[in-house]
């Protein structure tokens, strides 16, 4: 998965279109594959939200996808948490399988052309200075890099 290029496939949209993942190319993208019912992934939310609005060295998209199998839980979570960023749901786990998410929750840094550069497993800070330095030198180095939790 890391180091290959994601496969371009159409996303069922939470309260906004369906997108194709490949509209956010262009830019630096951050996913993050959640579910309703993770704690962990509950608990980084609102540092995911926090990013999502801060300016980085690297201008980039954050978007959501979540592994619920009913829209309304996932739907749920996000107007509780009071989420902006775009968020979408995997009912059919093509994006769970293709992005290797067999445990959650998962952060996957993807280059502006789609390129794998890191994978990170586990609730995190996401907008804490060390984390948002991690991320900047990722997106800038382009290296690869995996943190397990």
């Amino acid at each position: 998965m890391q180091g290959q290029y994601l496969r371009d496939v159409t996303m069922m949209g939470l309260g906004l279109p369906d997108k194709a993942l490949s509209e956010y190319q262009g830019k630096p993208l951050i996913i993050n594959i959640w579910a309703s019912w993770c704690g962990p992934c509950r608990a980084e939310m609102q540092s995911l939200e926090s990013l999502s609005k801060q300016s980085l060295a690297v201008e980039f998209n954050l978007i959501g996808i979540s592994t619920d199998d009913f829209p309304l839980k996932a739907y749920a979570l996000i107007d509780e948490t009071d989420i902006s960023f775009d968020n979408f749901i995997d009912q059919k786990l093509v994006l769970e399988n293709m992005l290797g998410a067999n445990r959650i929750p998962l952060t996957i840094l993807v280059d502006a052309e789609g390129k794998v550069l890191a994978k990170v497993h586990g609730s995190r800070a996401w907008d804490h200075p060390k984390m948002v330095k991690m991320i900047e030198q990722t997106f800038q180095q382009k290296e690869l890099i995996t943190t397990e939790h």
